[in-house]
Order: structure tokens, then C-alpha cells, then sequence
């Protein structure tokens, strides 16, 4: 008999390869997860810290070091949050900017 598992297999173009389906849905949750600049893990609804002062383009506004971004919410992009500010609506940052709190 030969080595047979049930495994779905999906070809994967980045590779040019044929791929266990298990296997590229393993890959896909490990690129999923968002980390922010010390590498701490990231979760919907954490709280950040700034680690650099930033100017935020359209407000005129810079948002200091050490301000605190309460209630995240993770994108498509590994690379960005979406979060909220008091005077700044539909703020997006990138996670090389924050730390967790």
C-alpha cells in the first residue's frame, strides 16, 4: 500500500507547487497574526501605546509619544491597525509605530 492521506492539496503559485490544503491554511493564520513593533502578539480590542510622535496627514495634528489608542481593531494588512482618537476618526497606523499596553 502506499502512503495515502486524505488531504485535499491546492497549488500554490507563489511556490509552483502542489500543497497540502492543512498546510497552506497553517501558513495563512501564521501570516495573519499582527504583531506590533517589540513583536508582542496583537488581538482586536488591545490597547497601544505610541513609541514616536506622528503627524497625522489631513488633521494637522501630530499625535505625541506615550499617547494610548484604546480598542484596536486588526485589517487585512499584518502591517496596520485600525483604531480611534479623540480629535482623529478613521485613523489607520502602522504597527512598527505602537507597542502593546
Amino acid at each position: 500500500m502506499s502512503d495515502h492521506n486524505d488531504d485535499d492539496y491546492i497549488y500554490d503559485e507563489a511556490t509552483g507547487e502542489w500543497r497540502p490544503a492543512s498546510e497552506i491554511a497553517a501558513d495563512k493564520a501564521k501570516a495573519a497574526q499582527v504583531h506590533d513593533a517589540s513583536g508582542n502578539l496583537l488581538a482586536d480590542g488591545d490597547s497601544v501605546v505610541l513609541i514616536k510622535d506622528l503627524k497625522v496627514k489631513g488633521a494637522g495634528q501630530t499625535l505625541k509619544q506615550g499617547t494610548v489608542i484604546r480598542s484596536i481593531r486588526l485589517t487585512d494588512n499584518p502591517e496596520e491597525i485600525d483604531c480611534r482618537h479623540d480629535a482623529i476618526k478613521g485613523l489607520v497606523l502602522r504597527t512598527e509605530f505602537v507597542r502593546k499596553r
